[in-house]
């Protein structure tokens, strides 16, 4: 993890790369994709979904307090998002679009104020970051 200054025309900028952009998410989609078929199936995007701890950080509830069955619910229906067709399956290009529009909604969120931000180390942030401070150099 590192703490980086960003604000959201460091996500925008990176998102409108497309290369760069597309490069990234083709990235993870790959290490998503454990038996390499070119989709993702739920359980290759559950720990990743996961991982993200949505609840505990933009919501303030430990995930823990809630049953199991409640937190299968929640991310099923984040996977929804990204699945776009309803086919049970995520391909590369909803991956890529629903990335978009995650990356998108953060850069709103941040505006256009400079915030200090602790980032993991290969995350989209990160390498939008990254991306803009070799820009500068």
């Amino acid at each position: 993890m590192s703490v980086e200054i960003l604000d959201g025309k460091t996500i925008r900028s990176f998102v409108e790369d497309e290369s760069a952009f597309n490069s990234s998410v083709d990235g993870r989609f790959a290490a998503l994709d454990t038996n390499r078929d070119g989709l993702l199936s739920y359980s290759e995007m559950a720990k990743e979904l996961m991982s993200l701890r949505v609840l505990e950080k933009h919501f303030g509830v430990d995930e823990a307090a809630m049953s199991s069955d409640e937190l299968v619910e929640l991310y099923r229906g984040l996977y929804a998002r990204f699945d776009h067709d309803g086919n049970g399956t995520v391909d590369l290009e909803e991956f890529r679009a629903e990335m978009k529009e995650v990356m998108l909604a953060v850069a709103n969120g941040l505006g256009f104020l400079p915030v200090q931000m602790v980032v993991e180390e290969g995350s989209f942030i990160k390498v939008a970051v990254d991306r803009e401070l070799a820009k500068a150099a």
